[in-house]
Protein backbone atom coordinates (compact mmCIF):
# COMPACT_ATOMS: atom_id res chain seq x y z
CA UNK A 1 0.00 0.00 0.00
CA UNK A 2 1.41 3.36 -1.06
CA UNK A 3 1.65 6.31 1.22
CA UNK A 4 -0.97 8.14 -0.90
CA UNK A 5 -3.38 5.32 -0.34
CA UNK A 6 -2.78 5.46 3.39
CA UNK A 7 -3.34 9.22 3.47
CA UNK A 8 -6.57 8.83 1.44
CA UNK A 9 -7.94 6.21 3.82
CA UNK A 10 -7.06 8.33 6.83
CA UNK A 11 -8.92 11.31 5.35
CA UNK A 12 -12.00 9.19 4.59
CA UNK A 13 -12.00 7.91 8.17
CA UNK A 14 -11.92 11.47 9.52
CA UNK A 15 -14.80 12.53 7.20
CA UNK A 16 -16.95 9.53 8.12
CA UNK A 17 -16.33 10.09 11.82
CA UNK A 18 -17.35 13.78 11.49
CA UNK A 19 -20.53 12.88 9.60
CA UNK A 20 -21.43 10.31 12.23
CA UNK A 21 -20.95 12.86 15.03
CA UNK A 22 -23.11 15.42 13.13
CA UNK A 23 -25.87 12.82 12.70
CA UNK A 24 -25.74 12.01 16.41
CA UNK A 25 -26.00 15.71 17.31
CA UNK A 26 -28.93 16.20 14.90
CA UNK A 27 -30.75 13.17 16.26
CA UNK A 28 -30.30 14.52 19.77
CA UNK A 29 -31.63 18.00 18.80
CA UNK A 30 -34.69 16.71 16.86
CA UNK A 31 -36.98 16.07 19.81
CA UNK A 32 -40.70 16.96 19.83
CA UNK A 33 -41.53 20.66 19.53
CA UNK A 34 -42.55 22.06 22.90
CA UNK A 35 -44.59 25.27 23.05
CA UNK A 36 -42.69 27.98 24.97
CA UNK A 37 -44.38 29.13 28.16
CA UNK A 38 -44.80 32.74 26.95
CA UNK A 39 -46.46 31.57 23.75
CA UNK A 40 -48.66 29.12 25.66
CA UNK A 41 -50.07 31.98 27.77
CA UNK A 42 -51.42 33.64 24.62
CA UNK A 43 -53.10 30.55 23.19
CA UNK A 44 -56.80 29.78 23.20
CA UNK A 45 -58.32 26.36 22.70
CA UNK A 46 -61.69 24.89 21.75
CA UNK A 47 -63.01 21.37 21.90
CA UNK A 48 -64.47 19.88 18.73
CA UNK A 49 -68.12 18.83 19.01
CA UNK A 50 -70.55 17.17 16.64
CA UNK A 51 -73.32 19.70 16.04
CA UNK A 52 -76.21 20.28 13.64
CA UNK A 53 -74.96 22.03 10.51
CA UNK A 54 -76.28 25.59 10.65
CA UNK A 55 -76.29 28.55 8.36
CA UNK A 56 -75.89 32.06 9.77
CA UNK A 57 -76.98 35.58 8.95
CA UNK A 58 -75.27 38.71 10.23
CA UNK A 59 -77.04 41.88 11.30
CA UNK A 60 -75.42 45.20 12.15
CA UNK A 61 -76.18 47.25 15.20
CA UNK A 62 -74.83 49.44 17.96
CA UNK A 63 -74.27 49.18 21.70
CA UNK A 64 -76.55 51.36 23.79
CA UNK A 65 -76.99 52.14 27.47
CA UNK A 66 -79.37 49.97 29.45
CA UNK A 67 -82.12 52.58 29.61
CA UNK A 68 -83.70 50.85 32.59
CA UNK A 69 -80.50 51.51 34.55
CA UNK A 70 -79.63 54.97 33.23
CA UNK A 71 -80.65 58.11 35.14
CA UNK A 72 -80.47 61.60 33.58
CA UNK A 73 -80.56 64.11 36.46
CA UNK A 74 -82.71 67.20 35.89
CA UNK A 75 -82.65 69.88 38.55
CA UNK A 76 -86.00 70.56 40.14
CA UNK A 77 -84.96 74.04 41.22
CA UNK A 78 -83.18 77.07 39.79
CA UNK A 79 -79.90 78.06 41.37
CA UNK A 80 -76.15 78.45 41.03
CA UNK A 81 -73.57 75.64 41.08
CA UNK A 82 -71.19 76.29 43.96
CA UNK A 83 -68.95 73.24 43.43
CA UNK A 84 -68.76 69.89 41.65
CA UNK A 85 -66.97 66.76 42.85
CA UNK A 86 -66.94 64.47 39.80
CA UNK A 87 -65.64 64.24 36.25
CA UNK A 88 -66.96 62.72 33.04
CA UNK A 89 -66.25 58.97 33.09
CA UNK A 90 -65.99 58.69 36.89
CA UNK A 91 -67.51 55.74 38.68
CA UNK A 92 -69.70 56.96 41.54
CA UNK A 93 -71.57 55.15 44.30
CA UNK A 94 -75.17 55.70 45.28
CA UNK A 95 -75.40 58.55 47.82
CA UNK A 96 -71.96 59.98 46.90
CA UNK A 97 -71.75 63.79 46.98
CA UNK A 98 -71.61 65.12 43.43
CA UNK A 99 -72.28 68.85 43.65
CA UNK A 100 -73.49 71.73 45.81
CA UNK A 101 -75.98 74.33 44.63
CA UNK A 102 -77.28 77.58 46.07
CA UNK A 103 -81.07 77.93 45.73
CA UNK A 104 -84.00 79.51 47.51
CA UNK A 105 -86.51 77.16 45.88
CA UNK A 106 -85.64 74.03 47.80
CA UNK A 107 -87.92 74.96 50.69
CA UNK A 108 -90.81 75.17 48.24
CA UNK A 109 -90.28 71.47 47.38
CA UNK A 110 -90.45 70.53 51.04
CA UNK A 111 -93.61 72.59 51.49
CA UNK A 112 -95.13 70.88 48.46
CA UNK A 113 -94.38 67.45 49.96
CA UNK A 114 -96.01 68.41 53.27
CA UNK A 115 -99.09 69.63 51.42
CA UNK A 116 -99.33 66.41 49.40
CA UNK A 117 -98.95 64.29 52.53
CA UNK A 118 -101.81 66.22 54.19
CA UNK A 119 -104.02 65.73 51.12
CA UNK A 120 -103.19 62.01 51.11
CA UNK A 121 -104.30 61.65 54.74
CA UNK A 122 -107.62 63.30 53.95
CA UNK A 123 -108.07 61.11 50.86
CA UNK A 124 -107.36 57.94 52.90
CA UNK A 125 -110.02 58.92 55.45
CA UNK A 126 -112.46 59.62 52.62
CA UNK A 127 -111.69 56.19 51.16
CA UNK A 128 -112.36 54.47 54.49
CA UNK A 129 -115.66 56.29 54.75
CA UNK A 130 -116.63 55.45 51.16
CA UNK A 131 -115.78 51.80 51.72
CA UNK A 132 -118.00 51.59 54.84
CA UNK A 133 -120.86 53.36 53.10
CA UNK A 134 -120.56 51.03 50.11
CA UNK A 135 -120.71 47.97 52.39
CA UNK A 136 -123.84 49.42 54.04
CA UNK A 137 -125.40 50.09 50.65
CA UNK A 138 -125.45 53.85 51.16
CA UNK A 139 -122.99 54.80 48.36
CA UNK A 140 -122.39 53.39 44.88
CA UNK A 141 -119.42 51.42 43.62
CA UNK A 142 -118.56 54.35 41.36
CA UNK A 143 -118.04 56.60 44.38
CA UNK A 144 -115.79 53.96 45.98
CA UNK A 145 -113.68 53.64 42.81
CA UNK A 146 -113.31 57.43 42.60
CA UNK A 147 -112.07 57.55 46.20
CA UNK A 148 -109.58 54.76 45.47
CA UNK A 149 -108.33 56.57 42.36
CA UNK A 150 -107.84 59.80 44.33
CA UNK A 151 -105.70 57.99 46.92
CA UNK A 152 -103.67 56.29 44.16
CA UNK A 153 -102.94 59.58 42.36
CA UNK A 154 -101.90 61.37 45.54
CA UNK A 155 -99.70 58.47 46.64
CA UNK A 156 -97.83 58.60 43.33
CA UNK A 157 -97.29 62.34 43.75
CA UNK A 158 -95.99 61.86 47.30
CA UNK A 159 -93.62 59.09 46.14
CA UNK A 160 -92.35 61.29 43.32
CA UNK A 161 -91.78 64.27 45.63
CA UNK A 162 -89.96 62.08 48.18
CA UNK A 163 -87.77 60.62 45.44
CA UNK A 164 -86.89 64.08 44.16
CA UNK A 165 -86.04 65.39 47.61
CA UNK A 166 -83.92 62.32 48.39
CA UNK A 167 -81.41 63.53 45.79
CA UNK A 168 -80.84 66.74 47.77
CA UNK A 169 -79.41 67.14 51.22
CA UNK A 170 -79.32 70.28 53.36
CA UNK A 171 -75.68 71.30 53.90
CA UNK A 172 -76.25 73.34 57.07
CA UNK A 173 -75.77 76.69 55.35
CA UNK A 174 -78.78 78.77 54.42
CA UNK A 175 -79.88 78.07 50.84
CA UNK A 176 -76.98 75.67 50.15
CA UNK A 177 -77.90 72.11 49.20
CA UNK A 178 -76.04 69.00 48.09
CA UNK A 179 -76.80 66.78 45.10
CA UNK A 180 -76.03 63.10 45.69
CA UNK A 181 -75.79 60.22 43.24
CA UNK A 182 -79.20 58.55 42.81
CA UNK A 183 -77.56 55.23 41.85
CA UNK A 184 -74.15 53.65 41.40
CA UNK A 185 -72.65 53.77 37.93
CA UNK A 186 -70.53 55.75 35.51
CA UNK A 187 -70.93 59.43 34.68
CA UNK A 188 -71.61 59.27 30.94
CA UNK A 189 -72.69 62.91 30.49
CA UNK A 190 -71.88 66.08 32.43
CA UNK A 191 -73.43 69.47 31.72
CA UNK A 192 -72.63 71.45 34.85
CA UNK A 193 -69.65 73.40 36.12
CA UNK A 194 -68.83 75.61 39.07
CA UNK A 195 -70.47 79.02 38.76
CA UNK A 196 -73.06 77.89 36.22
CA UNK A 197 -76.67 79.05 36.59
CA UNK A 198 -79.18 76.18 36.69
CA UNK A 199 -82.57 76.46 35.01
CA UNK A 200 -84.82 73.51 35.75
CA UNK A 201 -86.15 73.14 32.20
CA UNK A 202 -82.73 72.68 30.60
CA UNK A 203 -80.89 69.46 29.62
CA UNK A 204 -79.83 67.01 32.36
CA UNK A 205 -77.05 68.23 34.64
CA UNK A 206 -75.48 64.77 34.45
CA UNK A 207 -76.34 61.20 33.50
CA UNK A 208 -75.38 58.05 35.40
CA UNK A 209 -75.42 54.68 33.64
CA UNK A 210 -74.86 51.19 35.01
CA UNK A 211 -72.52 49.77 32.34
CA UNK A 212 -72.42 46.28 33.83
CA UNK A 213 -75.49 45.64 31.68
CA UNK A 214 -75.82 47.07 28.16
CA UNK A 215 -78.24 46.80 25.28
CA UNK A 216 -77.28 45.85 21.74
CA UNK A 217 -79.76 47.33 19.29
CA UNK A 218 -79.79 45.21 16.12
CA UNK A 219 -81.08 46.49 12.78
CA UNK A 220 -83.51 43.96 11.29
CA UNK A 221 -84.29 44.49 7.62
CA UNK A 222 -87.43 43.08 6.02
CA UNK A 223 -85.45 40.26 4.35
CA UNK A 224 -84.32 38.98 7.77
CA UNK A 225 -87.60 39.32 9.67
CA UNK A 226 -88.54 35.64 9.32
CA UNK A 227 -85.40 34.56 11.16
CA UNK A 228 -85.87 36.81 14.21
CA UNK A 229 -87.74 35.74 17.32
CA UNK A 230 -87.68 36.56 21.01
CA UNK A 231 -85.25 34.55 23.21
CA UNK A 232 -83.09 33.64 20.18
CA UNK A 233 -79.42 33.14 21.14
CA UNK A 234 -76.97 35.34 19.24
CA UNK A 235 -73.25 36.07 19.07
CA UNK A 236 -71.95 39.64 19.04
CA UNK A 237 -68.56 40.72 17.69
CA UNK A 238 -66.82 44.10 17.71
CA UNK A 239 -63.96 45.71 15.81
CA UNK A 240 -62.16 46.25 19.11
CA UNK A 241 -62.12 42.49 19.87
CA UNK A 242 -62.40 40.78 16.44
CA UNK A 243 -61.39 37.35 17.73
CA UNK A 244 -63.91 37.32 20.57
CA UNK A 245 -67.64 36.66 20.51
CA UNK A 246 -70.05 37.81 23.23
CA UNK A 247 -73.15 35.75 23.90
CA UNK A 248 -76.58 37.29 24.25
CA UNK A 249 -80.27 36.71 23.69
CA UNK A 250 -82.93 38.75 21.90
CA UNK A 251 -85.21 40.10 24.62
CA UNK A 252 -87.55 42.36 22.63
CA UNK A 253 -88.45 43.04 19.01
CA UNK A 254 -90.07 46.27 17.90
CA UNK A 255 -93.31 45.88 15.96
CA UNK A 256 -92.89 49.21 14.15
CA UNK A 257 -90.29 50.11 11.55
CA UNK A 258 -87.91 52.92 12.42
CA UNK A 259 -89.04 55.84 10.25
CA UNK A 260 -85.50 57.02 9.46
CA UNK A 261 -83.57 53.77 9.04
CA UNK A 262 -86.51 51.66 7.77
CA UNK A 263 -85.58 48.75 10.02
CA UNK A 264 -87.06 46.97 12.99
CA UNK A 265 -85.05 47.27 16.17
CA UNK A 266 -84.28 44.10 18.15
CA UNK A 267 -82.96 44.56 21.69
CA UNK A 268 -80.32 42.21 23.07
CA UNK A 269 -79.50 42.46 26.77
CA UNK A 270 -75.90 41.58 27.61
CA UNK A 271 -73.66 41.34 30.63
CA UNK A 272 -70.61 43.61 30.44
CA UNK A 273 -68.51 42.52 33.42
CA UNK A 274 -65.16 43.23 31.70
CA UNK A 275 -66.35 46.60 30.30
CA UNK A 276 -65.39 45.59 26.75
CA UNK A 277 -68.73 46.72 25.34
CA UNK A 278 -68.94 50.50 25.19
CA UNK A 279 -72.10 52.41 24.23
CA UNK A 280 -71.78 53.81 20.73
CA UNK A 281 -69.64 50.95 19.38
CA UNK A 282 -70.72 49.34 16.10
CA UNK A 283 -71.22 45.57 16.29
CA UNK A 284 -72.10 42.57 14.15
CA UNK A 285 -74.81 40.21 15.42
CA UNK A 286 -74.59 36.61 14.19
CA UNK A 287 -77.72 34.42 14.23
CA UNK A 288 -77.86 30.68 13.61
CA UNK A 289 -80.36 29.24 11.12
CA UNK A 290 -81.18 25.55 10.90
CA UNK A 291 -80.14 24.12 7.50
CA UNK A 292 -81.42 20.50 7.70
CA UNK A 293 -78.02 19.17 6.59
CA UNK A 294 -77.63 16.79 9.52
CA UNK A 295 -74.75 16.74 12.00
CA UNK A 296 -71.03 17.23 11.44
CA UNK A 297 -67.80 18.08 13.24
CA UNK A 298 -67.96 21.80 14.06
CA UNK A 299 -64.55 23.48 13.94
CA UNK A 300 -64.28 27.18 14.89
CA UNK A 301 -63.20 29.28 11.92
CA UNK A 302 -60.47 30.82 14.06
CA UNK A 303 -58.71 27.42 14.13
CA UNK A 304 -58.63 26.93 10.34
CA UNK A 305 -55.29 27.35 8.52
CA UNK A 306 -55.51 27.62 4.71
CA UNK A 307 -52.25 26.56 3.08
CA UNK A 308 -51.52 25.37 -0.46
CA UNK A 309 -55.25 25.10 -1.26
CA UNK A 310 -55.84 22.82 1.73
CA UNK A 311 -57.46 23.37 5.14
CA UNK A 312 -55.60 22.40 8.30
CA UNK A 313 -55.97 22.61 12.06
CA UNK A 314 -53.48 22.13 14.88
CA UNK A 315 -54.69 19.55 17.40
CA UNK A 316 -53.31 20.08 20.90
CA UNK A 317 -52.42 17.06 23.06
CA UNK A 318 -50.04 18.69 25.53
CA UNK A 319 -47.25 21.27 25.48
CA UNK A 320 -44.87 18.93 23.63
CA UNK A 321 -47.35 17.01 21.50
CA UNK A 322 -49.39 18.70 18.78
CA UNK A 323 -50.55 17.41 15.42
CA UNK A 324 -51.28 19.09 12.10
CA UNK A 325 -54.47 17.62 10.63
CA UNK A 326 -55.91 18.18 7.16
CA UNK A 327 -59.69 18.52 7.16
CA UNK A 328 -62.33 18.25 4.46
CA UNK A 329 -64.94 21.03 4.83
CA UNK A 330 -68.53 20.25 3.85
CA UNK A 331 -70.16 23.54 4.95
CA UNK A 332 -69.30 26.85 6.59
CA UNK A 333 -70.93 29.77 8.33
CA UNK A 334 -69.71 32.88 10.14
CA UNK A 335 -68.69 30.89 13.22
CA UNK A 336 -67.87 27.32 12.24
CA UNK A 337 -66.48 25.18 9.46
CA UNK A 338 -68.15 21.77 9.34
CA UNK A 339 -65.86 18.86 8.40
CA UNK A 340 -66.30 15.19 7.57
CA UNK A 341 -62.83 14.00 8.58
CA UNK A 342 -59.41 15.00 9.90
CA UNK A 343 -60.53 15.41 13.50
CA UNK A 344 -62.77 13.53 15.90
CA UNK A 345 -65.17 14.69 18.57
CA UNK A 346 -63.45 16.01 21.72
CA UNK A 347 -60.21 16.82 19.91
CA UNK A 348 -58.83 20.13 21.19
CA UNK A 349 -57.74 22.64 18.53
CA UNK A 350 -55.69 25.81 18.91
CA UNK A 351 -57.66 28.94 17.95
CA UNK A 352 -55.10 31.75 18.48
CA UNK A 353 -51.52 31.92 17.14
CA UNK A 354 -52.20 28.55 15.54
CA UNK A 355 -50.21 29.59 12.44
CA UNK A 356 -47.03 29.96 14.53
CA UNK A 357 -47.43 26.44 15.90
CA UNK A 358 -48.28 25.12 12.43
CA UNK A 359 -45.06 26.56 10.95
CA UNK A 360 -42.93 25.24 13.81
CA UNK A 361 -44.35 21.75 13.39
CA UNK A 362 -43.80 21.81 9.60
CA UNK A 363 -40.21 23.06 10.04
CA UNK A 364 -39.43 20.24 12.46
CA UNK A 365 -40.45 17.54 9.98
Amino acid sequence: MSKYTTIYLALMLVILTGCKQTENRDSQNQGPYCIPEKLKQGLDFETIKIQPVKQTITLNGTIDYNRDKTIPFHSLVNGIVISTHFYLGDYVKKGQLLAEIKSTEFNELKDELKSLEAELKIANRALESANLMFQDGISSQKELLEAQEQVSVLQEKVNSAESNLSMFSYSGQSGLFQIKAPQSGYIVAKNMATGMTIVNDEEPLFTIADLENVWVMANVYATSMRYIRQDLDVKVSTLAYPDEFFSGKISKISQVFDTEERVLKAKIEMRNDEMKLRPGMAVDIVLNIESNQGNALAIPNKAIIFDNNQNYVVVFKDDCHQEVRKITPISKNDLYTYASDGVIENDVVITTNELLIYEQLNNSL
